[in-house]
């Protein structure tokens, strides 16, 4: 289902009052070549790879094997690498059985290739998954009406901070776009550069979150998913004003935004190099467990009252190859991942800032969490992310205009311009 328009009532219903939810990382091994067999265990292909999540993943697979209705074997790949090489992975004539991705219009996207299997049976003969809210069923059904995704846990995108660094500095959560830039003034009199940013090295696609954020503050979460499913330009003038605004803030951006993936923004964040950081709440697998209870988050500031409130909230999950020759084995992990145990396993063995989609399945409990899921709640409107609301083939034309516009901000109208070009070749395809 290409661009969902989920509503927070209508999304909360769906992920459940109970859950919270996990992301899932990895690193891959290499599969042999030939036709996939029958037999054998069902490979599960994991983009987890930062060491709490690869943890949690294997906890999670040791603990289905012990189950004795089969077996699964984990490969995890470090998560930049998965992300460029999923297409070869789908399209190989061997693939790997099953994969932790996105739901939404990006599945579809590869379910329109007829690359994903049909998991109606899955939702259909799992107690669990009958059991999901409507808003996830929605969002794990493809265009063609049939279900390609298993959903596992979601989380939400904040502006992070960590709580001694706000005290040592005499800081305190804006409300206000007004007081968000007082806060970025403040911060930069004390020599601290304000935002951190992580959009270097191979993570260019988070600063796609800037562009979400002031996009959906500025326009509207409709409007912002019609831009991605290719229903307004990116040179029109709504978007010139995302542009104008990001301009406001870009003085207090580290210098080093670009040449820093996030993992590293994370380090500086903790560090006290950088006060506070537009990310998702993954960003919690590559920081020591010994920080997570100083870490604090507050919402990307309003800009325009009238515009409903949203809130980035992606869910992740699972979806398998229709080349696989293991469909029973795939049919069997799926429903099992979709249990509440396998989502608390995963939950306990992470950094635990995620909520679970199975509405029985318990999350972390902590301060943290609670007010990530008030957070969410408290949105009007749910989005995804750059990617998950479009393809993850438009992903590269947001990540070369977005780099161009940090590096030379002044050139916006022919960023836009050659944006709305790439952007259309890849809708005509």
């Amino acid at each position: 289902m290409a661009n969902p328009q989920t509503s927070r009532r209508r999304f909360l219903a769906g992920l459940g009052a109970a859950g919270t939810a996990a992301l899932l990382s990895g690193c891959v091994t290499s599969t042999s070549s030939g036709k996939t067999s029958s037999k054998g265990p069902a490979t599960l292909q994991s983009n987890l790879s930062a060491p709490q999540a690869k943890a949690a993943m294997e906890d999670l697979v040791a603990a289905y094997g012990k189950k004795g209705s089969g077996k699964a074997s984990l490969n995890t790949v470090a998560a930049e690498t998965f992300r460029t090489q999923l297409p070869t992975y789908l399209t190989s004539a061997n693939p790997p059985d099953v994969y932790t991705w996105y739901p939404g219009s990006v599945a579809d996207a590869y379910a329109k290739k007829n690359l994903l299997l049909d998991l109606d049976e899955v939702w259909s003969s799992s107690p669990d998954l009958k059991r999901y809210t409507k808003a996830l069923n929605s969002l794990c059904t493809a265009s063609s009406g049939k279900k390609v995704f298993v959903p596992n846990t979601y989380y939400w995108w904040g502006m992070f901070y960590r709580k001694s660094n706000f005290a040592k500095w005499g800081v305190s959560e804006p409300k206000s776009w007004d007081e968000f830039l007082s806060l970025c003034d403040k911060l930069k009199s004390k020599g601290v550069a304000p935002i951190g940013l992580g959009a270097g090295g191979n993570t260019p696609w988070v600063a796609s979150a800037w562009f979400d954020y002031l996009d959906i503050r500025i326009n509207g979460a409709q409007y912002h998913r019609e831009l991605l499913a290719g229903k307004h330009r990116f040179d029109d003038p709504e978007v010139r004003k995302v542009f104008d605004r990001w301009q406001e803030v870009l003085p207090y951006f580290d210098p080093n935004g670009t040449a820093l993936a996030f993992q590293d923004a994370t380090t500086a964040l903790l560090g006290g190099k950088t006060g506070m950081m537009l990310i998702g709440t993954f960003f919690a697998d590559s920081a020591p467990k010994s920080a997570l209870d100083d870490i604090d988050f507050f919402r990307f500031p309003v800009i325009d009252a009238k515009i409903p409130l949203a809130e980035e909230a992606p869910v992740d999950g699972y979806f398998a190859s229709a080349r696989t020759g293991r469909r029973d084995q795939v049919f069997d992990l799926l429903k099992y991942l979709s249990t509440a145990e396998a989502q608390e396993i995963y939950i306990k063995g992470s950094s635990g800032t995620v909520l679970p989609c199975n509405p029985d399945a318990k999350d972390a409990s902590t301060a943290l969490v609670k007010k990530g899921r008030a957070h969410v709640a408290e949105a009007a409107e749910i989005t995804q992310f750059f990617n998950r609301d479009s393809s993850d083939a438009l992903q590269p034309t947001a990540d070369t205009a977005l780099t161009k516009f940090l590096a030379k901000p002044k050139q916006i109208g022919s960023i836009l311009t050659d944006w709305q070009r790439d952007a259309q070749k890849i809708w005509n395809a």
